[in-house]
């Protein structure tokens, strides 16, 4: 970079501090930077984690399906199964060359399972679960139907053939997955019917077939019914209870399947709030949903089953996994070091992980690779082999891992990552756009800096992102390019009250990467990454994956002492909060940037300034004052019902919004009417501090309204429950008068 345009650049932050000083007051523009200056700098690429020992690679290159949801190996015949989410059912030979899947069947309705007979070669018998009217809650919606399939090649079915077996409510959770056991029964997965929370509070009533898995007898027909109930079932004496069901309190059990050497059966479990399961099912077991999400506790008020509820054998954090997909047990050939191993992945993340069973726990649980494939089944054929099946459309199959360099190429100081022209005097790079926020996130006091780096000259595409809906008062999200990053830097005050006692703390960033296909099956990934500053202020070096803590030593306004732990947070951490559901990111969206910023000694409105830059694939469509936004909550000059629930929802909604983790049903949006927060006089679900009947919120009574209490506390039942170890006292006034103004 030449010494001319680094000279502007600081040129132009000594005039945005004389501003500040008040020696050249700010002057007001329709924008605030004149030209877009391209980005060309980035050299974040990659990860810094070391590879896995595996990758992907494709096992059938020629063949691509529309949203594929099953696979099915049929021994006898040599061929696979496949089926699509909206009804077609393909089969193809086991050949990596072929080149076309010829149709099997289409039943014109979205598929949730398919199995295969095992004694197909002689009754050519397939069975299916599919949903009637998917966005319909209906009392027979979900059906498990059997279907005869004629011989040939390739091998054909008549819809005609269909001979209906069982039904049970469609809802939001339907199941859907099927196996046959080594004893001849047909498993089928149900799920709870529900969209949230477990809302027919099934998950532990055995009286219905919901959130559970059912063992029924296929080939024996009795009773007026298509299936028998095997004598062995676990309930068939208990009063009231379905006999076919085998074990329950299961969510949404997503993949099950036999281990045909043991005979042991695995399901991966589809967690809510924060975690993501895998169980060993046992004969009659309770897997405790809704009671409690794996191990940890949910409803807890909740009826509970007459089995005890058994723990998983492993459960990942949200800041893992997100939407778990149940796999196999290894047995294959090709890849020894795994044999034996219970390989399986995670439909969101891409990754894969394995552990070995040694009868009582998971031994050698650990990731196998970081894909960026949607892994909603694997399948295995007749070696033994595993395949995963990606929702975009192709199957593949994991190979040992080639030699890399990735993880030493990624930056491991600041300085390396094309962001700052100059790290010693925090001089970003040209190109990087300076933006602030309307309500900003409490950080323990820290005061931030923020950058957004778009590549060269990409572009944003403006309140595209809707996913996941109807989600009332979700806003919606921007879509940013593949390679943006989005540059904080934290400053504390070791000095109460003293700007010139700043000290960088750390300067996090998130890197996008865009992905194929739409929203709905995950079209993008943000990685979040830490850079520690060193005690001399002038580089900061990588924080590795897992978390830090350090304490630091401040000194009070009084003239005494304190001391402030201050959390640096892993990377996983990152997506406890940048959410699906929250758009990803907090602060760059129309809510958060619809504010002045000073631009260096100018002063205009950011949304007019990206506008006027370019910036947004489409020009935007209305004025920046048209716009919604949020407000300064430490500005006394506005509305008091808007500060406080400008907070709230910068600090708490992107939790406590529909799906977005907050264990608890009430919405802290500040684009929802109060009224319909489900915070009004609500009772609270995770326990009340010793508070008499206490309330989520209770007007005009901020003494019993645990929004508030919560704010105040530390360590376990803290708000917010991440990152924070500072009580944030401005805004436990601001809560607390606002609470106070409410009408009771």
């Amino acid at each position: 970079m030449c010494r001319t345009l680094l000279l502007a650049i600081l040129l132009a932050g000594l005039g945005s501090r004389l501003a500040e000083a008040g020696e050249r007051p700010p002057v007001r523009k329709p924008y605030g930077i004149e030209k877009r200056v391209p980005w060309t700098t980035s050299r974040i690429v990659g990860t810094p984690d070391p590879p896995p020992p595996y990758r992907t690679e494709p096992a059938f290159p020629a063949l691509h399906f529309f949203q594929p949801l099953e696979l099915c190996f049929e021994p006898s015949g040599g061929r696979w199964y496949l089926a699509e989410r909206y009804g077609r059912i393909y089969t193809f030979p086991n050949d990596p060359a072929w080149q076309q899947a010829e149709l099997l069947l289409d039943v014109g309705k979205t598929v949730y399972g398919l199995a295969i007979h095992p004694r197909f070669a002689e009754n050519g018998y397939i069975y299916l679960t599919y949903v009637l009217d998917p966005a319909a809650t209906e009392p027979r919606g979900t059906r498990l139907s059997r279907f005869k399939v004629r011989p040939g090649n390739p091998p054909i079915c008549d819809p005609a053939s269909e001979l209906i077996i069982l039904e049970w409510p469609s809802g939001g959770h339907n199941g859907g997955c099927l196996q046959f056991g080594p004893d001849g029964c047909l498993y089928v997965v149900c799920g709870d019917g529900s969209g949230i929370a477990d809302e027919l509070v099934t998950g532990q009533d055995i009286s219905d077939l919901l959130a559970c898995i059912l063992r029924i007898d296929v080939d024996h027909p009795s009773q007026g019914r298509n299936y028998s109930i095997p004598a062995d079932n676990p309930f068939v004496d208990t009063p009231q209870a379905r006999p076919e069901v085998y074990a329950y309190g299961l969510r949404q059990a997503w993949k099950i399947n036999f281990d045909y050497r043991t005979g042991e059966l695995w399901a991966g479990e589809v967690g809510q709030d924060l975690w993501e399961m895998i169980y060993r099912i046992e004969r009659g077991g309770n897997y405790g949903w809704s009671v409690q999400e794996g191990s940890h506790p949910f409803r807890p008020e909740r009826p509970r089953g007459p089995t005890p509820i058994l723990p998983p054998v492993v459960e990942h954090p949200h800041s893992m996994f997100r939407s778990i997909t149940g796999g196999h047990v290894y047995y294959g050939e090709r890849l020894p070091e795994l044999r034996g191993q219970y390989i399986y992945g995670d439909y969101d993340t891409g990754k894969v992980w394995s552990f070995r069973w040694d009868g009582s726990r998971a031994l050698d649980n650990r990731e196998l690779v970081d894909s960026t494939l949607r892994i909603i089944d694997f399948g295995e054929d007749a070696a033994g082999e595993i395949y995963l099946l990606d929702f975009m459309g192709g199957i593949h199959r994991l190979v040992p891992a080639l030699p890399s360099r990735q993880q030493h190429d990624f930056p491991r100081k600041l300085s390396e990552t094309g962001l700052f022209a100059s790290v010693p005097e925090l001089v970003p790079a040209p190109g990087l756009i300076p933006y602030s926020v309307n309500a900003p996130l409490w950080s323990d006091g820290a005061e931030k800096e923020r950058y957004l780096a778009l590549p060269g000259d990409a572009r944003i595409e403006y309140n595209t992102v809707l996913y996941p809906q109807p989600a009332p008062g979700a806003p919606p999200g921007w879509r940013f390019p593949d390679g943006t990053v989005v540059v904080k830097t934290f400053f504390l005050e070791l000095e109460e009250g003293n700007p010139a006692s700043r000290r960088r703390l750390e300067t996090r960033i998130l890197h996008h990467e865009r992905l194929a296909g739409t929203e709905e099956v995950g079209d993008q990934v943000w990685r979040g990454y830490t850079y520690i500053w060193n005690d001399e202020q002038t580089e900061a070096y990588l924080l590795e994956q897992e978390g830090l803590d350090r304490t630091f030593i401040i000194r009070t306004a009084d003239g005494g002492t304190r001391q402030q732990v201050w959390h640096f947070p892993s990377r996983t951490e990152c997506n406890l909060c940048h959410t699906v559901p929250a758009k990803y990111i907090l602060g760059l969206n129309t809510l958060q940037l619809n504010k002045d910023h000073d631009y260096g000694g100018v002063i205009a409105n950011q949304l007019a300034t990206f506008d006027h830059l370019g910036l947004f694939t489409e020009p935007l469509a209305e004025r920046p004052e048209d716009l919604p936004r949020l407000v300064d909550y430490t500005d006394a000059s506005q509305p008091l019902d808007a500060r406080a629930r400008s907070y709230l929802h910068a600090n708490c909604s992107h939790c406590h919004m529909k799906w977005g983790g907050g264990n608890a049903e009430f919405q802290l949006l500040a684009t929802l009417p109060l009224e319909e927060t489900g915070t009004l006089n609500t009772p609270v679900g995770h326990g009340t501090f010793g508070v008499s009947d206490g309330r989520v919120l209770v007007p005009g009574e901020p003494e019993r309204s645990l929004v508030w209490l919560r704010m105040q506390r530390l360590g376990l039942g803290r708000m917010p429950h991440i990152a924070s170890n500072v009580v944030d006292q401005r805004a436990v006034e601001l809560i607390g008068e606002w609470i106070r103004s409410l009408p009771k």
